[in-house]
């Protein structure tokens, strides 16, 4: 079977340092110019400064196997190359984005010189796949696991059953089984419908343990924190959230269907009142801090609170405090100073470990798989980790609505009975703004 050349833009490796591994048993070409262009961000302590030195430590590693510029064997059975252009791309297109043109003649030149092997360009730039399918080369987005969002796995279902069955639901320490329960997922919900009568219902959840649909945890009157589900999606995620079984919750939705503050209600919920943990830590992705924090007043702290502010706006929320206690000074410092809760960007959770605590992490769709994969191996025993967001508000340049890592372990963990997932689509925020979601 003939060798395909798969050629990398950069995007490629800042977004995934180990995509040279991605392509099986076929030739990987990384132009010298995609190296000249990792190296200016191998300084930034962001996570594209991560990745750019994780890079080049792999590509120096196999000179020791061999010449990169000839091919050396990956460990898959493919070849790496590291390549130039010896001719440039037409005139008409020399001046601009010099270096992008460069890495297109690097792609243009692997064709004609492997002319009948399959020659693609990967790249995540959109603007750059259209110039390169102008040159006649098959371009391709880098998208090892994409999920469409039309296609994503949503956390509940609906099942018509009996009449009893339903009636079931209601009586103390309830299980039922109901027809095809191995096509469930773990943790799946179920709205349990009545055959003959479609508004007799009951909403449950499988137990994977008992391969039975269980009944929901109640939260009562008074709810969690003063807060109450408004709608079924919300029971829903309160039950993944108040359940300490479930390791790994992930909540995707539109703006205003409730996922930051029902996760942080019940994380206070369950450090404060239950003292299952030890502290809420609660976070998020700083995008804009490398270029624009520095030129905000004050310390460090005080540069972050307008990326933190949407943690904040949530916390007081909850507390529910009038305007007079507002005027006396009083706010979410108060649980910040007692210890109860931490809030801080994500920059500062690498590298720990971080036991016995109820962690969020918001806007989780700003981050890649890797990214993601970095943070939830942080956890420590007894801690369970809320990821929330909403893919169709992406922030990050190097991930879209199909790759991003919320997205991505959404589909991978959907199997495995520690983690629960819930697709939220109704909006409580108030009217106009469920209207403005759907209609602008």
């Amino acid at each position: 079977m003939t060798r395909k050349n798969f050629v990398l833009d950069t995007n490629v490796l800042l977004h995934d340092p180990r995509s040279i591994y991605s392509f099986d048993d076929n030739v990987v070409i990384v132009p010298i110019y995609v190296i000249e262009e990792l190296d200016t961000f191998k300084k930034d302590m962001s996570e594209l400064g991560r990745n750019a030195r994780m890079v080049a430590r792999y590509l120096d590693s196999f000179r020791t196997e061999g010449s990169l510029g000839e091919g050396v064997t990956l460990p898959n059975g493919g070849i790496l190359k590291v390549s130039f252009a010896e001719h440039d791309l037409p005139k008409s297109m020399a001046d601009g984005q010099l270096m992008d043109n460069r890495i297109l003649a690097v792609a243009i030149e692997a064709k004609k010189r492997d002319n009948n092997v399959p020659t693609f360009f990967i790249t995540k730039d959109t603007n750059l796949r259209i110039r390169a399918d102008a040159l006649g080369l098959v371009a391709q987005d880098y998208e090892p696991e994409r999920v469409e969002i039309s296609d994503l796995y949503s956390g509940f279902t609906e099942i018509t059953v009996a009449a009893d069955a339903v009636d079931a639901m209601y009586r103390p320490n309830a299980e039922v089984a109901v027809d095809n329960m191995e096509q469930l997922f773990p943790n799946q919900f179920v709205l349990l419908k009545d055959a003959s009568n479609p508004s007799h219902t009951a909403m449950g959840r499988l137990n994977h343990e008992k391969r039975k649909i269980v009944p929901l945890l109640r939260t009562g009157k008074e709810g969690i924190w003063g807060v109450r589900p408004r709608n079924m999606e919300q029971s829903y995620v309160l039950d993944l959230l108040l359940n300490d079984d479930i390791k790994l919750v992930t909540i995707v939705g539109k703006a205003g269907t409730g996922k930051t503050l029902l996760a942080i209600a019940s994380g206070l919920q369950k450090v404060t009142e239950e003292a299952a943990y030890q502290k809420l830590l609660v976070s998020r992705p700083i995008f804009p801090l490398g270029r624009d924090i520095g030129y905000l007043p004050g310390d460090v702290e005080q540069k972050l609170n307008p990326w933190m502010q949407p943690i904040f706006d949530n916390v007081e929320f909850l507390l529910n405090l009038s305007r007079a206690d507002k005027k006396a000074g009083r706010g979410y410092h108060e649980l910040m100073d007692l210890g109860i809760i931490e809030i801080e960007p994500l920059t500062y959770i690498r590298g720990r470990s971080i036991p016995n605590q109820y962690i969020i992490v918001d806007e989780a769709q700003n981050l890649t798989p890797h990214e993601v994969k970095t943070i939830i191996t942080r956890v420590g025993d007894n801690t369970k980790i809320v990821l929330t967001g909403d893919p169709y508000q992406i922030d990050n340049p190097y991930v879209d609505s199909t790759n991003n890592g919320l997205v991505h372990v959404v589909n991978r963990f959907k199997n495995e009975k520690i983690a629960g997932h819930i697709t939220m689509n109704k909006g409580e925020r108030s009217a106009l703004a469920e209207l403005a979601t759907n209609l602008l």
